[in-house]
């Protein structure tokens, strides 16, 4: 029976008046009246696929749906949160002009607006317009872009989780900029790289200790989220020191000659000095294990039982069915090189 003439068949005899899908199945596949020994491996594929389109029709018409709203929801937030940022910009424009006169009013504004900002998206920008700033009001910039450098990558790590994916972002963003500039003036690279690398350092560290100080103060869904990612987590945690020098060595050597040479210097020198990042790291893990070991403990349990669900389960069996798969697909494979060897 050709593949064509299968389909059409199952077609014709694949009812949904059956209560259940095994039923279903059965009554399709006996209707063909077929010796599974005849099968070949394009009709078994073809009768599955037929089955599986009819049974499965209107779900994935609902998926497609479902997806087509996902997009314009995320087109939508995406838009949403655009316009947020822009009213929250307008507004701190309008009380900067009502606070200009006064300059203390306007600085504590600044702090204000740096905490309420979503600075990812324009975090580079930001880094840019203060290093440049610096340069132009400054002879000794030092002070000021390591004080500057380590809010800005405190606000920006501190809202969000501290996955290692996520801080690298953060800090490549800043470092890649600072490069930038001190490209564009290199008589005082050395001054700008210095001050941005000890800057993101002390912002780093502040971000880790304000999480070791929330830990305890946590809500519980919080703690949730906390458990799922625990041991992602702990093992962050006790490597920000290398994460820190990585993110340094990969932007030296996308770098000039000048600019890479400055770096690996810095970094070197700098690798002799991590020890507070390494402790503030450390303690840190030591409180999220005493507070929430326990609770990742129960997860893991959860886990336990859910490897005993029906999904599991199909997973398991999957597993050995690819594996005797590939122990057939092995055994042909050994077997045809047998008989070309005893041919010779």
């Amino acid at each position: 029976m050709n593949t064509t003439t299968l389909s059409e068949n199952i077609t014709l005899n694949y009812s949904k008046r059956y209560k259940s899908i095994p039923t279903r199945v059965t009554h399709a596949v006996e209707s063909l009246d077929l010796q599974p020994t005849n099968l070949t491996l394009d009709n078994i594929k073809e009768i599955a696929t037929t089955i599986i389109s009819l049974e499965t029709q209107e779900l994935n018409n609902d998926v497609e749906e479902l997806l087509t709203k996902k997009e314009a929801i995320e087109r939508e937030l995406e838009k949403k949160s655009e316009e947020l940022q822009n009213h929250k910009y307008e507004i701190f424009n309008a009380l900067e002009e009502e606070l200009k006169s006064n300059e203390l009013a306007l600085f504590k504004l600044h702090q204000v607006k740096l905490q309420s900002i979503d600075l990812y998206d324009i975090l580079s920008e930001i880094v840019e317009s203060a290093l440049i700033t610096a340069l132009e009001k400054d002879n000794d910039i030092t002070e000021s872009t390591v004080e500057f450098i380590k809010e800005v990558t405190f606000e920006s790590i501190k809202e969000g989780s501290l996955s290692t994916i996520r801080v690298r972002k953060i800090l490549s963003t800043i470092l890649v900029t600072a490069i930038d500039v001190a490209e564009a003036t290199p008589n005082r690279a050395q001054n700008i790289l210095k001050s941005t690398l000890k800057g993101m350092r002390a912002g780093l560290i502040k971000s880790i200790d304000r999480f070791k100080k929330r830990l305890e103060f946590m809500p519980i869904e919080a703690k949730h989220i906390l458990i799922e990612d625990y041991d992602t987590i702990i093992e962050d945690l006790h490597q920000t020191d290398t994460l820190f020098s990585q993110v340094v060595s990969v932007q030296a050597q996308e770098s000039s000659l000048e600019i890479k040479k400055i770096l690996l210097s810095i970094n070197k020198e700098m690798s002799y000095d991590l020890e507070e990042l390494v402790h503030i790291s450390k303690e840190t893990a030591e409180v999220m294990k005493a507070r929430f070991s326990k609770f990742a403990k129960n997860a893991v349990k959860k886990a336990d039982m859910a490897l005993k669900s029906s999904k599991a389960q199909e997973a398991k069996r999957m597993g050995i069915q690819v594996f005797g798969v590939a122990k057939v697909a092995l055994g042909t494979a050994i077997k045809s090189a047998k008989d070309a060897m005893d041919k010779k």
